[in-house]
């Protein structure tokens, strides 16, 4: 289950946090999008998540990913870590069971989640920021005419105005962010959520970390100043002005 080229580097990482050379039991996991193998592994009757990224191109450089990872672990923000290696691109931590989230609980919790999260210390930055992404991909997608402009004229001008509204070089709002919140990458114990999968977490504005958890857990205005009633303590229209177009630029994106 686990590759060949893989098995020296596992066991020196057992060894390493549990002073051990193999798992009781193993279970490979395919929840989520990410490139890199995942397997529940079982130690002295006590489950972990080992993760082995299989990769070798840039995108799959662990080295921001398991920094943030770590930073988010050590505020309680993500399972704790037991072992960790840029160069062996292996990390091993507390696997946790989930439970059902229910939507009441998860606009409060996730909006406190996040709260704690933007309040790190920063993690580091990309050299192309995510708006500079966001709008190639979208320049590229409308410049393919893979459906006619006819279906597409009103939302890529609409797109192009909201994205020249949106103080996207404003880096006062800048802060720690995960970017890819969806519900694959949260788990929920029964009584927090936990931030999973940190491939993507670099230094971001926070409205778009909002925006997409809002995307899954607001469904209309009352929702809506509830959830960032919960975040920001207090509203008011620049905040909400804000987070609708951040919204409505993540929608196209």
């Amino acid at each position: 289950m686990i590759p060949e080229n893989k098995l020296p580097a596992v066991k020196k990482a057992l060894q390493t946090a549990f002073g051990v050379s193999e798992f009781d039991e193993i279970q490979q996991l395919t929840k989520g999008l990410s490139s890199a193998l995942i397997f529940k592994i079982t130690i002295h009757e006590n489950p972990y998540l080992l993760r082995l990224i299989t990769r070798t191109d840039a995108m799959a450089d662990p080295t921001n990913h398991f920094v943030c990872m770590e930073h988010a672990a050590e505020a309680g923000l993500a399972p704790l870590v037991y072992y960790l290696s840029i160069e062996e691109r292996i990390s091993i931590t507390d696997f946790i069971q989930e439970q059902s989230f229910p939507m009441h609980q998860a606009k409060e919790k996730m909006a406190q989640l996040l709260r704690q999260l933007h309040a790190l210390s920063k993690f580091p930055a990309l050299r192309n920021s995510y708006f500079e992404m966001m709008n190639g991909f979208v320049t590229k997608f409308h410049a393919a005419n893979i459906f006619p402009e006819t279906i597409t004229k009103d939302l890529f001008e609409a797109y192009e105005h909201a994205f020249s509204l949106y103080p996207h070089n404003d880096q006062q709002d800048w802060v720690s962010c995960h970017n890819d919140a969806k519900p694959e990458n949260i788990i929920f114990d029964g009584t927090r959520p936990w931030l999973v999968d940190w491939e993507a977490a670099f230094l971001n504005d926070r409205y778009l970390d909002l925006a997409v958890v809002a995307n899954f857990v607001v469904k209309d205005e009352e929702d809506e100043i509830y959830f960032l009633g919960k975040y920001f303590g207090e509203i008011d229209d620049y905040k909400r002005a804000r987070f609708f177009i951040m919204s409505q630029l993540l929608h196209v994106f």
